[in-house]
């Protein structure tokens, strides 16, 4: 199934519900806190499902530049408005990108709707320059909060859905797998060592559930301090995996 239909409807939407909210900042921030650090001004990068541009504007100010792809004709409208290099072109087609980057970036669960991340990883391997990064921020397998939040609701389904091995049928449509640490590890280590990993909103909630700002801003403060904490890292929202290419003769 294609996922440019679905997030097409959600595209005008998308940032009121997600980028702009006080969690999607939160969340953001904590990953703009990793990559800032990976790639330098002047680097090439490519942005993986890059929504409405969000992390390419960001990349941009700090002097990186940014070619990006989504799977959404209308994301990537947005995008390209807002001044970034945007292409519709969906994971699966990584085949059709020639050249070579210093980095690369898919941010917010864009991984999660591909059925194959060891082909994606290989696709990465031969468009990423030796010794460079990719970052990657997938939803996590176990997330506390949701769990929490469902779980006093009385609804065990969607308190445990990320645990069912084969994914689950999101609201839009879209088929989304919940791979676990070990399996994202395994899909990147042919070409690929694991640098670091963060959990991102383990103390910040998802965006649906609903906190004083004040609030956002102290779990910001405790993801900040303790998200690459071993144990913690794996209760939350997301993770983010810090990936460093081989060079593999």
């Amino acid at each position: 199934m294609t996922t440019t239909a679905p997030f097409d409807r959600i595209a005008n939407a998308y940032d009121t519900l997600w980028t702009h909210s006080e969690a999607g900042r939160a969340q953001r921030d904590a990953v703009w806190r990793v990559i800032d650090g990976l790639f330098q001004t002047g680097d090439e990068i490519l942005d993986i499902g890059c929504g409405t541009g969000e992390d390419a504007v960001h990349l941009g100010r700090n002097g990186v530049h940014v070619s990006a792809i989504d799977a959404s004709a209308e994301m990537v409208k947005i995008a390209s408005a807002r001044g970034v290099s945007a292409t519709q072109l969906a994971v699966e087609q990584l085949n059709r990108i020639h050249g070579r980057y210093d980095g690369v970036l898919s941010n917010f669960g864009a991984l999660n709707c591909t059925a194959d991340l060891a082909t994606v990883a290989d696709s990465l391997h031969r468009l990423l320059r030796p010794r460079r990064y990719v970052a990657v921020c997938l939803l996590n397998r176990v997330c506390a909060w949701e769990i929490a939040w469902f779980g006093a609701q009385l609804r065990a389904r969607a308190a445990f859905r990320r645990l069912k091995r084969t994914g689950v049928t999101a609201s839009l449509g879209v088929h989304v797998a919940y791979p676990s640490a070990r399996d994202v590890c395994q899909a990147f280590a042919a070409g690929f060592e694991l640098v670091r990993s963060v959990g991102i909103g383990v103390f910040v909630p998802p965006s649906f559930v609903a906190l004083p700002p004040g609030a956002i801003h102290r779990a910001a403060r405790l993801d900040a301090r303790f998200g690459g904490c071993h144990i913690v890292r794996a209760l939350g929202d997301h993770r983010l995996y810090i990936f460093r290419r081989r060079h593999v003769c």
